[in-house]
């Protein structure tokens, strides 16, 4: 049992997560952190007839360390929907907090846009020399979620949706997003074309501009995201738990896993400190990286044109906390 802390916790997405996570029997604490309205969130999920014990803090008082001590897990969802610069800026402030608070805890970083905001994290990290790469994950699991969806739709059968497994590689934003349907568990339809396989992969890479304009541009995609974040997190806690042989993509910095990492660097020819990989998850977080495996040159080209705007979004990251501007 564990406690778990979400920080944007009374946001779009942080509402229906903490939900998620309260409803999670391996939770035995919940701590709500919010600029606005976390007492009130709190008190709505306590009367929920779960295990979990919750608590919501504001920034006054130490709200920010009071949530985090103790933690074993805190996932990041804080921030405004595509605004990369003033998310910046509140996730070096939240790292901040984790790192003085909860150096220990694994981090589960949901803030877009991830390919920048995870660098973000560990280079505060660094600085107050803390930083543990097993610990640090960015969570892609919204391509993965929608990688399984849209394929059982494909397959027209959408009980398949959580069953199938979908390796989705790269990053987490546009044609970063890399879907390896060639390694799917259950394969696409013999008939299905070149420019099929083209418009489903474009369809997982630009998803939640889908959501944007489904929602008339007033808002992007909250509960698909607060979903996807739990399930990850769930992943997480059983592999805390002790669990063996749990494996779910991530953005995660190469080195957690030396040998892994250098092998997955080899695979896509550049030298990147970050990628979304398969990780195997264990007890102390990151256990070992998986590579890319066998890919086809459709796949290929698709990671070739990820990695220099991976690139330059990891660049992004390192250089806000060098000289804050992103």
């Amino acid at each position: 049992m564990s406690k778990a802390v979400v920080l944007g916790a009374a946001g779009g997405i942080g509402q229906p997560l903490a939900l998620l996570l309260k409803s999670n029997p391996l939770v035995k604490e919940l701590a709500l952190f919010d600029i606005v309205n976390t007492p009130g969130v709190a008190a709505d999920l306590s009367h929920i007839s779960t295990p979990a014990k919750v608590s919501g803090y504001l920034p006054p008082d130490d709200g920010l360390k009071k949530a985090l001590t103790g933690a074993d897990i805190v996932v990041i969802p804080a921030g405004v929907p595509r605004k990369p610069g003033i998310n910046a800026g509140i996730v070096r402030d939240l790292a901040t907090g984790i790192a003085t608070a909860a150096p220990k805890a694994s981090i589960l970083v949901i803030s877009n846009p991830v390919n920048s905001t995870v660098p973000i994290v560990v280079e505060v990290l660094k600085k107050h020399g803390v930083f543990d790469p097993k610990k640090v994950f960015g969570v892609t699991t919204l391509d993965v979620v929608r990688a399984q969806t849209f394929a059982a739709e494909v397959l027209g059968d959408l009980s398949l949706a959580s069953k199938l497994t979908v390796p989705v590689v790269g990053g987490h934003s546009g044609v970063t997003i890399v879907p390896l349907f060639s390694q799917s568990s259950t394969p696409l339809p013999s008939g299905f074309t070149k420019s099929d396989l083209e418009a489903l992969t474009t369809r997982v890479q630009f998803g939640g501009d889908e959501v944007v304009k489904a929602k008339d541009g007033a808002g992007s995609a909250t509960l698909s995201m607060a979903y996807a974040g739990a399930e990850f997190a769930e992943k997480v806690l059983r592999a805390l738990n002790g669990e063996k042989g749990i494996v779910a993509p991530s953005f995660v910095h190469l080195s957690a896993d030396k040998e892994g990492g250098e092998a997955v660097k080899k695979e896509i020819g550049q030298d990147l400190e970050y990628f979304s990989v398969r990780v195997q998850l264990g007890p102390g977080g990151v256990e070992k990286l998986h590579g890319l495996g066998s890919i086809t040159e459709y796949e290929r080209s698709l990671v070739q044109a990820a990695v220099p705007d991976l690139a330059s979004n990891i660049d992004k990251g390192v250089s806000f906390i060098a000289s804050p501007k992103l």
